[in-house]
């Protein structure tokens, strides 16, 4: 089975939504569908997932300007699911530092 769960995010506006709306957000494999996702995160962290919103970003162009002049590159693709959480249940990503 391929990894499905790649790394959580963490962001001041997620962090916000999982104190209020009981919902967190993780970087996920591209080919990955929502009942993978649920499945991989009942598993890993042992909670009732209630919803799975899933968005892709698409690959972008990046222009950065530096004394040896222009440079060019991409920003790859990047799958996000956000994954509302059953009434009481909470997922504690600081525990093992």
């Amino acid at each position: 089975m391929r990894d499905v769960l790649i790394r959580p995010l963490i962001t001041e506006k997620l962090t916000g939504q999982s104190e209020k709306l009981n919902r967190f957000g993780f970087v996920v494999s591209i080919d990955a569908n929502k009942i993978e996702i649920k499945k991989a995160i009942e598993k890993m962290y042992g909670v009732t997932v209630k919803d799975v919103n899933t968005n892709i970003r698409p690959n972008k162009l990046k222009t950065r300007y530096t004394k040896a002049g222009q440079t060019k590159g991409m920003v790859g693709k990047m799958k996000k699911a956000y994954l509302t959480l059953a009434a009481g249940e909470t997922i504690d990503f600081y525990s093992n530092i």
